[in-house]
């Protein structure tokens, strides 16, 4: 995180998260920016998934050729809470007798989805460690695996999440509840991220690395609550020819 941000002043309507991070709470988003959102999502996920058919069938075939598993790889993620506004004001209370599930439940505010992937690591690459994220040079990431992620290409299948509306192209990349639970504890605005769909690409993705330390999650984290604070739909046509751009840039370095 950038040296000196913990010293920075205050301003009136900030608020200083646990980990360093400070937001200006979002303002509530506009009824054009949503339907113009949800207009382009549908969209671009029905053409998407018509057209890179082929492109599916090749990517499954090369993954079944390069180590055993299913071609496909699902994960219970949590995505929008679309009373989050509502809970916000009532400042709902959570009773001290409720089972500890309940309670990160409620704390989570957001609503439980199955996300797909293509599977970039070998099968049952969790069963011993549990719940983790992925490390630069993970030995449990297939070959195959390695260029489908530096390409993004392991996200395709999230268009059919986008389609059913549980994702949109754009917005905070959608996390696990173990993760949720986790950092909803530590940081007070953390589920301000679940205002919004969670998108396949976001301002995060496309402006950092990903997030290993709790320092990089908390400079993400303050993007992702940039991103929602100032939500328009110019930002997310911004940030797709970014994400073009920054695909473009690795498919050439990989060629190189």
């Amino acid at each position: 995180m950038e040296e000196g941000m913990d010293r920075a002043p205050q301003k009136k309507g900030e608020v200083q998260h646990s980990l360093g991070v400070r937001s200006v709470l979002s303002t509530p988003i506009s009824l054009n920016t949503a339907l113009l959102k949800r207009t382009l999502d549908l969209l671009v996920s029905g053409v998407g998934l018509v057209c890179l058919f082929p492109v599916f069938l090749m990517i499954a075939v090369l993954i079944k050729l390069d180590s055993p598993g299913p071609m496909f790889y699902t994960q219970i993620r949590i995505g929008q809470e679309r009373r989050w506004l509502t809970r916000r004001r009532e400042g709902l209370r959570v009773r001290a007798e409720r089972r500890e599930n309940e309670r990160r439940n409620i704390l989570s505010h957001g609503r439980l989805f199955r996300i797909y992937k293509f599977r970039t690591m070998v099968r049952d690459a969790e069963q011993s460690t549990g719940p983790t994220w992925s490390i630069p040079h993970d030995p449990r990431v297939t070959r195959v695996g390695r260029v489908l992620r530096a390409l993004r290409l392991d996200e395709l299948p999230q268009l059919w999440n986008v389609f059913r509306g549980e994702m949109s192209l754009v917005g905070p990349r959608p996390e696990r509840p173990h993760f949720v639970y986790k950092f909803a504890d530590k940081i007070p605005e953390y589920t301000e991220r679940l205002r919004v769909r969670p998108g396949i690409t976001g301002l995060a993705q496309v402006s950092t690395l990903d997030a290993i330390t709790e320092e990089e999650i908390g400079r993400k984290l303050l993007l992702d609550l940039r991103y929602v604070r100032d939500l328009r739909f110019v930002s997310d046509l911004k940030i797709l020819l970014r994400t073009f751009v920054v695909l473009m840039k690795k498919g050439v370095h990989l060629n190189g």
